[in-house]
């Protein structure tokens, strides 16, 4: 599935609306001057507003597909159309906004 590589500061929300962010991006590749995000990045989860007793908040998520042809160390990228869990609570990952120059299968 085709889409935009993510970047570090890119748009990511859990399903409830918190903020994720990568933990450790990659500087090798720079999407519109910030670095790229590989497949096996971990990820937080901050602001996630579901409560403890509803089996919150999102704490960390990790993305289970991404690019195909384009990798980075030999390792695939995150894209926009990928997937992804968030721990606990196992809702996905949307990214909303991310650089709209690179794309990649």
């Amino acid at each position: 599935m085709p889409g935009s590589l993510v970047q570090q500061g890119a748009s990511v929300l859990c399903a409830h609306g918190g903020q994720a962010q990568p933990t450790a991006p990659n500087p090798r590749v720079l999407l519109g001057g910030a670095p790229s995000v590989q497949l096996a990045a971990p990820w937080t989860v901050a602001g996630c507003p579901l409560p403890p007793n509803a089996g919150g908040p999102c704490a960390t998520a990790s993305w289970t597909s991404g690019s195909v042809r384009v990798t980075s160390h030999g390792q695939p990228l995150v894209l926009q159309g990928g997937s992804a869990t968030c721990v606990p609570t196992g809702v996905p990952l949307t990214v909303l906004l991310a650089q709209p120059r690179v794309r990649a299968s």
